[in-house]
């Protein structure tokens, strides 16, 4: 067997668990008869928001749904599957709503699952279902966002599992990730990229850097699952009210009400838009011809140099209609938008058997899938492929010579704006290349709009206190300080990365208000080697802001620990 036909599907199933006398035998038809049509023999079904949006009620429909796909006929011929549901929703810390099923043909004589605990490849030879609380379970990996990444928000759901396989002696990553959603149509198209779009993108590279700096092998990926990209609305608005005049309509006992209404010469209404609102005069037929929104679909740009996909010939993933007899209708909610993906790294094309078609597109189009219609990708896999490496050498130990893979993952830009103590003052270690720190910390960009939903990263935006407004008591800066762990401090620093260059650090941008050097050294030497390198400037300059940086406590020992650190000394 030179190559192996493979099925990457990506399904929000969150609707269908909200009316399961219907719509769990309705979904689960329309995807048997897909997979049957594609004819792979090894698919991989990532599924998000298991049990539904109200899961205490709708967990325990889960089960039947395994069963409606377990005993299809078009499954009998998978006789090795396993599946991942993340089910245990009293574990705030831990649960994903996450689902990975894997199905693999009985002609697939050699599949191999990783135990990320033992370091090595299991065979897959029966049928194995882990439900439940799942963190036990060796053969996956699954995390939630970080929740510092949202200090005033509830946990969120969101997060990723990832598996790993060896598939007719060609290795691979199958990861399923959840992405964060637009709560307000009022604070996104304000400005692009939208304070969620930038939530997104900063969950992301979190995931990407991990993968890529972990003890494991660096292979190829498909990542796959709700990303909740949405389209550039402010483009789409502007474009859509050309010449139509705007009113605020605004409700002064809840600013939930706020709406704007966009007309015509004639007063005729052409679209309003609400916080949960985004509906024009002609709908269907806007959004359903949509080659003019592609150029709108901006998120993924700023991986691209890191992920690749296929051309999207399909219309938008979401939102659609819930009821089953508007299935192929838009909700009046959000902008159309291609939530729904399949990405994989660029070295995933080495081992994609290009001589075989692929085919990228919906499921159910013309049949109601809930409000996420799933997304699929059939292509062939090479046999044999191996381990296909992003680089051969240690991390970090090629820098600053030019290597694509580390440039896009191995540096790290230090935004000063989320350790000072004085939020007034803004000045980054980077240059121009480092990532806008305003989502996290400026208010202006939300001022005046609508209060914000739990379980959503938009009320990240607002600054932390200062001293003199916690508790309504007055606080000194070094008790101020201190609220801070080394820990909290570490994570900051190792969880944020740039998106296209390596920056060096600006000698002249290190201020002693916002470097704590025992803190800073307390990050590995060889991740320092990344994000303090300073081997293309002054060294004379660069002792001189140590110095003055360092002038609390032991100056020279401080500075000589920094020195080591950098690997400079």
């Amino acid at each position: 067997m030179s190559s192996v036909p493979i099925l990457l599907v990506t399904a929000n199933v969150g609707s269908i668990f909200e009316e399961p006398t219907e719509m769990l035998k309705l979904w689960t038809e329309e995807f048997l008869s897909k997979i049957a049509s594609l004819d792979a023999k090894f698919i991989a079904l990532h599924c998000q928001e298991v049990g539904g949006k109200k899961y205490e009620k709708s967990m325990k429909h889960v089960e039947r749904f395994l069963l409606l796909l377990s005993s299809s006929p078009e499954l009998q011929n998978f006789n090795k599957i396993r599946i991942f549901l993340d089910e245990d929703y009293t574990s705030v810390e831990h649960f994903t709503a996450l689902g990975n099923l894997y199905f693999i043909h009985n002609s697939i004589h050699d599949a191999k699952i990783w135990d990320f605990k033992k370091s090595d490849f299991a065979q897959v030879a029966d049928n194995k279902t882990f439900s439940g609380n799942i963190e036990s379970v060796d053969t996956k990996e699954k995390s939630k966002f970080p929740q510092h990444f949202f200090p005033e928000c509830k946990w969120s759901r969101k997060g990723f599992m990832r598996t790993r396989w060896s598939l007719c002696g060609t290795i691979f990553d199958l990861v399923n990730i959840h992405l964060f959603h637009d709560a307000s149509n009022l604070v996104s198209m304000s400005s692009y990229p939208s304070v969620y779009s930038r939530n997104r993108q900063k969950a992301l590279e979190h995931t990407l850097y991990k993968f890529h700096n972990d003890p494991l092998d660096n292979i190829p990926y498909f990542l796959f699952g709700d990303f909740n990209f949405r389209t550039d609305n402010e483009g789409v608005i502007k474009k859509l009210t050309n010449g139509l005049t705007k009113t605020r309509i605004q409700n002064t006992k809840n600013n939930d009400q706020t709406k704007l209404h966009f007309n015509n010469e004639e007063n005729n209404l052409i679209l309003s838009i609400g916080k949960k609102e985004f509906s024009h005069k002609d709908h269907e037929r806007v959004f359903l011809d949509f080659e003019w929104l592609k150029k709108y679909d901006k998120e993924p740009e700023a991986f691209s140099n890191i992920l690749s996909e296929y051309p999207i010939n399909f219309i938008p993933s979401y939102p659609f209609e819930e009821k089953i007899t508007k299935g192929t209708s838009y909700m009046p909610t959000r902008c159309p938008a291609w939530c729904d993906r399949v990405l994989f790294s660029h070295t995933a094309q080495k081992i994609i058997d290009e001589g075989h078609n692929h085919e990228y597109g919906l499921l159910g189009v013309k049949t109601c899938m809930g409000d996420h219609k799933p997304v699929f990708l059939r292509i062939s896999l090479r046999a044999n492929a191996g381990i296909v490496k992003c680089c051969d050498h240690a991390l970090f130990v090629c820098l600053p010579v030019t290597c694509c893979c580390c440039r896009n993952f191995a540096s790290v830009t230090i935004n000063v704006v989320d350790m000072s103590i004085n939020s007034n003052v803004s000045r980054s270690l980077t240059d121009a290349n480092s990532i806008d720190s305003s989502l996290l910390h400026d208010r202006s960009a939300t001022k005046g709009m609508l209060s914000h939903d739990p379980y959503t990263p938009e009320s990240s935006n607002s600054r932390t206190p200062q001293p003199e407004e916690v508790d309504g008591e007055e606080v000194d800066e070094e008790s101020w300080r201190s609220t801070v762990s080394p820990n909290e401090l570490k994570s900051k620093l190792e969880n944020i990365i740039c998106k296209k260059s390596f920056p060096l650090i600006k000698q002249s941008s290190l201020e002693d208000e916002y470097l704590d050097l025992e803190l800073l050294t307390t990050i590995r030497i060889d991740e320092a080697r990344g994000r303090f390198s300073s081997s293309s400037g002054d060294s004379k300059s660069f002792n001189k802001d140590i110095d003055r940086i360092s002038k609390r406590g032991n100056r020279k020992k401080n500075k000589r620990r920094f020195l080591k650190c950098c690997s400079l000394a």
